[in-house]
Parts: C-alpha cells; structure tokens; sequence
C-alpha cells in the first residue's frame, strides 16, 4: 500500500504557470470532470478492442488518447492533491487487462511496435522498441485504480492517484502512444506508406540506425478508409 508522504516526491505544478482551479469551479466539480474523461477513454479503448471496426481503430484511438492527456494536462497544472488517509486503503487484485492487451495486439499486429525515446532531456539515449498495445493496458490499469477509489468515495485518494500515476507513469506512456498513433495518421494523409517491419521486436536492444532499418511498411488500406483516402 502506499504511503502519502511518497508525495512529496511527485513533481508539483510551477509556481507562475498557472493553476487549473478557477475561483468558479469547486474541486469536487474538478473531480467529476476528470473522473467523467477517465470512464470515458476505458470504456471507449475497451470498445475499440472488441475489434467491430477494427479498420477505424487508429483515428479513433488517436482522439480517444488526446482527450485523456487533456485530462492529464489539467491534473498535472494542478496543485498537488493530498489524500485524507496516511496509508492507501486496500483495493483487492487487480482487474486482468491481458485481454485487452492481446486484443489490441492482434488488431494493429502490423504497427504495434514503435520506437521511443522514454526521457528526451537524457543525453544519448538510443530509442527502444515499444507496443501500442502494452501502452494502452498499462494507462487503462493506472486509470482503473483510481476509478476504484473515486466509486468507493473516496475522491482525494483518487485525485491523489490520478496526478501521482500521471507524472510517473501513465502520462509519459500516453504521450509516446499518441506521437505513434499521430504519426500513423501522418504517413496516411501525407500518403508516405512506411517501410515493413521486419523483424522489430521489444525483446531486442537496438540502436537508433537498426529501428531506422527495420522500421517497417504498413498497408496503406487498412487505414485509409476510415481517413477518407483513396489507395492507388
């Protein structure tokens, strides 16, 4: 369980830049309105993942992702939130998001995979390979533990939770998704199709001149439809 007085550590909103309380609006209604954006995305990647429309699911994960980080943006301009108990109150195992995961692998097989660089402010680090579909299960179960709080009441612990995971974790992993997403987006209305991937996997270290190799091409129908372009 986790100890509060780790907030001190969480990295808080500069001073100066502006604060996402307004005189107008109440925490507790900052607190519905993030909470509305998190069920939001969950529900909406965990329809994407049922695979119906799998041809549209890039676009529409692309806007899913943007609308969270709005989410996340506005928690991270946030003064720090500080939960009512000492100790994190035990929430029981875990909800299985494997099956999400191996949804979302089988549904993008083709780009699943894509290169990050996980802090750009370090210097000389060669981007690693990464799945689309790891990503999106590792934000859901972030997302998810802080929904579980807020439906028991216990709404500081979840704001609490939501900024915390948001620096450390879930903010960083939905950027790099959103840049992949983005740039599958880019390369189909800019009618550049990718090179084939071949080969890259996020079990192997590679340089940043073997994922430019490797970096592989992408069908250019399985996206076009639902961006409105015709194929050649």
């Amino acid at each position: 369980m986790s100890d509060v007085t780790e907030t001190a550590g969480a990295p808080a909103a500069t001073p100066g830049t502006g604060q996402d309380r307004r005189p107008d609006q109440e925490p507790d209604s900052f607190a519905v309105q993030i909470a509305d954006q998190v069920e939001s995305f969950i529900l909406a990647v965990t329809e994407v993942a049922r695979g119906d429309e799998p041809d549209s699911a890039v676009p529409f994960l692309l806007l899913e992702v943007s609308q969270l980080l709005l989410a996340g943006g506005r928690l991270g301009a946030h003064e720090d939130f500080v939960p009512d108990e000492r100790y994190e109150p035990d929430l029981g195992p875990e909800p299985d998001v494997d099956d999400l995961r191996i949804r979302f692998a089988r549904m993008l097989e083709p780009i699943d995979v894509y290169s990050e660089v996980f802090d750009p402010y370090e210097p000389r680090k060669a981007p690693v390979a990464c799945r689309i579909s790891d990503d999106l299960a590792d934000v859901v179960t972030d997302l998810r533990h802080g929904l579980a709080h807020y439906r028991a009441g216990r709404t500081s612990e979840a704001l609490w939770w939501w900024q915390f995971s948001y620096f450390s974790n879930w903010g960083s992993t939905a950027s790099a998704t959103l840049r992949a997403l983005q740039s599958l987006v880019a390369h189909v209305r800019l009618d550049q199709p990718l090179q084939e991937l071949d080969g890259l996997d996020t079990d192997e270290d590679l340089g940043e001149k073997d994922l430019e190799e490797e970096a592989g091409r992408v069908m250019l129908e399985e996206i076009a439809g639902p961006l409105g372009i015709r194929t050649k």
